[in-house]
């Protein structure tokens, strides 16, 4: 395939934009004179409602936000109707903020890992972690690879050089500005998402390839719309409540959550986000909606379809390519690269955030200094940005494994954040819900691993075929097993019936009556943090 010059040019511009508001941000910290681990992390808690609706917003509507809704309203089968992800993880930002992001702001975490460092230990919350941490690794490999797609359709240029590309300027502005960097250009990428996606939808809605008004074709055979399918409807709630729920415990999330100025800008930005979400993804359902009633064999495309070619991951693009003007391609172009820089970018700092804070410093360096623990951060953000690239290259199901991920953090991470932030569980609990939860996710197989199942759910030959919510199922149990378990144990050892030299986990509790106090795993500038956010939480809440 030959290279695209123009489109070459104008992708070089755009990330000539996006390297300046990175560095932008990166001045911002060093005019701040900000130099710690802990303010790299969560911008100094410095991010205001309109900055943090912005990057907010940019860190969910991600490359595969935007190709993956328009792949789902094309594809014969799927529909408007089972294209949940949009809307659910738009509702999971509502939620996210009316339930959890005032709490967690309040207490001055600095990681989402740091509520299961406090009240489970060091060891079970780096374990709890686990699939938090695969699950940013393996979305930033996916969203990845859905840009090396698009730049190879659009551009011409190899899948491997636009995803190295990618990620290296990802990682350069990361490293040197942390969330600042972050943030600011979250403001610039999704200016282009916005610019970029809408500006295409008059040309592709008045291309003369179109059969008929996207309003007719919905009720055509195979239409848009989708169709219902009672025979599924435990499929359609299951996956809806795991995309709300699994959409909740994210460290890409609690990020700008932690770092908001108050508790209450905290809530506010996720419940406006939550409105910005739903709104940038119409385009992509309005592109695929047109891209089911476009008449192929009338364009530039071919020969056959992108559905008989089985390019239908690629439709956004392959519209954006044959029915707009060269130009219009180009801006909806590098609103395909700011949507995935945009979550890409967030997704390392996560990665680094939590493998600096919650694994090298209370695992192996506990009296590690701020020195130490920033260069260990930046290491991490080159490894972060390292690992998924990799992944996006050599690994073909990467998609497969973020969907697994996202399956195992509704399943084990959400009934353990729900302990953790509005309960007092601890170790004895928290590992058997642990195990029962991974080993219950995983025996209802996974289809797109070919891994069959090996627990006998109502109706289940895989997932995708099944109509018993296993997975809500398995969330719900797990967080009765989780609560039942941590308070049986505190019951037995506060009464004496369990000798204290038993307590394995050494969670001490209050070991035959007598109160031992649990030393909570925090430094000192976070126990400052929490203490000034508490009296600003206060005089908000009067």
């Amino acid at each position: 395939m030959a290279v695209n010059i123009p489109g070459l040019i104008s992708l070089i511009v755009f990330y000539l934009l996006i390297m300046v508001f990175g560095f932008w941000g990166a001045w911002m910290k060093r005019k701040r004179g900000i130099n710690k681990s802990e303010a790299n992390m969560v911008a100094n808690r410095d991010i205001g409602l309109l900055l943090g609706c912005f990057t907010m917003t940019a860190t969910w509507v991600g490359g595969g936000y935007l190709l993956g809704t328009s792949e789902s309203i094309y594809t014969p089968g799927m529909g408007l109707l089972w294209t949940q992800p949009p809307f659910c993880y738009s509702l999971s930002v509502l939620i996210g903020g009316c339930v959890f992001a005032k709490e967690m702001r309040r207490q001055g975490y600095v990681t989402m890992i740091d509520p299961f460092q406090r009240k489970l230990g060091r060891f079970m919350g780096a374990l709890v972690s686990l699939p938090a941490i695969c699950g940013e690794m393996f979305f930033a490999g996916a969203i990845l690879s859905a840009l090396g797609g698009t730049l190879v359709v659009i551009v011409g240029i190899s899948h491997e050089v636009a995803v190295i590309t990618s990620a290296c300027i990802a990682v350069f502005y990361t490293l040197f500005g942390g969330l600042y960097s972050v943030a600011y250009t979250d403001v610039a990428q999704l200016i282009f998402m916005f610019f970029g996606m809408w500006l295409s939808i008059p040309f592709i809605f008045t291309n003369d390839a179109l059969i008929a008004p996207i309003t007719e074709t919905a009720y055509w055979n195979q239409s848009w719309l989708g169709s219902w399918d009672m025979n599924f409807s435990g499929k359609w709630i299951d996956s809806t409540l795991m995309l709300i729920g699994g959409g909740i415990p994210w460290q890409c999330y609690f990020q700008r959550v932690l770092s908001a100025k108050t508790p209450t800008t905290a809530r506010t930005l996720s419940i406006v986000s939550c409105f910005g979400c739903i709104f940038m993804s119409t385009p992509s359902i309005l592109i695929g909606a047109a891209a089911s009633s476009i008449n192929w064999t009338a364009t530039t495309y071919g020969p056959g379809t992108p559905l008989e070619n089985g390019e239908e991951a690629m439709i956004l693009p392959i519209c954006l390519q044959y029915l707009t003007p060269p130009a219009v391609a180009f801006f909806g172009l590098g609103a395909a690269a700011a949507a995935v820089m945009s979550s890409a970018d967030s997704s390392i700092l996560a990665l680094a955030s939590m493998t600096t804070r919650n694994f090298y410093q209370p695992l192996i360096r506990p009296q590690a200094s701020e020195r130490e623990l920033i260069w260990v951060m930046r290491v991490g953000t080159v490894l972060a940005g390292i690992v998924p690239t990799v992944c996006a290259i050599k690994v073909k199901s990467v998609f497969a494994l973020w969907f697994l991920c996202s399956d195992l953090i509704y399943a084990i991470l959400l009934p353990q954040l729900i302990a953790v932030v509005y309960f007092d569980p601890n170790s004895y609990g928290a590992l058997p819900a642990y195990i029962y939860a991974l080993i219950m996710r995983l025996g209802g197989g996974e289809s797109f691993l070919g891994v069959p199942p090996f627990i006998n759910y109502p109706g289940n030959v895989f997932p995708d075929k099944a109509n018993f919510p296993f997975k809500t199922f398995t969330m719900i149990t797990s967080l009765i097993m989780l609560l039942s378990i941590s308070y049986a144990a505190k019951f037995l050892f506060e009464k004496g019936y369990i000798p204290a030299k038993y307590d394995f986990f050494d969670c001490k509790l209050a070991y035959g009556g007598r109160k031992i106090e649990l030393v909570h795993l925090e430094s000192k500038a976070s126990k400052d943090e929490s203490s000034s956010t508490n009296q600003k939480s206060e005089v908000e809440s009067n």
